[in-house]
């Protein structure tokens, strides 16, 4: 079972920014992704990020994640440095099928949010069990053996011929 789906116009944007070093394309939210059991854990480092602003959605197995950050700095400040990115960020993760996004839990502490996603009953590997027939299943046919004619002549013919 897959977690993600490729998403080629991700990828694209990721290597544009590669390739240009734009300021854009950088990720605000790094994240992590792993299963713990029988769920996902999906990690995003959010410092600076008010919980208040934070909000996730799960749409047609899309979660998307949206927050706020504000610069502190007084209106109209001249920046001699500003490489810290303030606005609205939001990531989008394509979940696969299998997943019960009906539960999905989500804890913010010390700038990390971070997602659970369960895995969905449906999903889960099941022990199947195999039951033993026993004597009184099993049905005999009766029937009888029937010689065609010539038939032993050939026989001992093949017989005697081999030795």
């Amino acid at each position: 079972m897959t977690m993600l789906r490729f998403d080629p116009f991700r990828e694209f944007d990721r290597m544009t920014g590669d390739l240009w070093g734009s300021q854009r394309t950088a990720r605000p939210m790094p994240m992590d992704v792993y299963r713990d059991g029988e769920r996902y854990l999906v990690c995003l480092d959010c410092p600076g990020i008010n919980a208040d602003s934070l909000e996730l959605t799960a749409e047609n197995n899309t979660l998307t994640i949206s927050a706020d950050r504000r610069s502190n700095a007084p209106e109209g400040t001249r920046y001699l440095v500003a490489e810290r990115p303030t606005g609205t960020f939001t990531r989008q993760l394509v979940l696969g099928d299998g997943l019960d996004l009906d539960n999905i839990d989500a804890t913010y502490h010390d700038g990390v949010l971070t997602i659970a996603i369960p895995v969905a009953e449906q999903a889960k590997p099941r022990r199947i069990s195999v039951g033993r027939g026993d004597a009184e299943g099993h049905r005999v046919i009766a029937g009888e053996s029937q010689e065609r004619p010539g038939m032993k002549d050939t026989v001992k013919k093949l017989v005697g011929s081999s030795h």
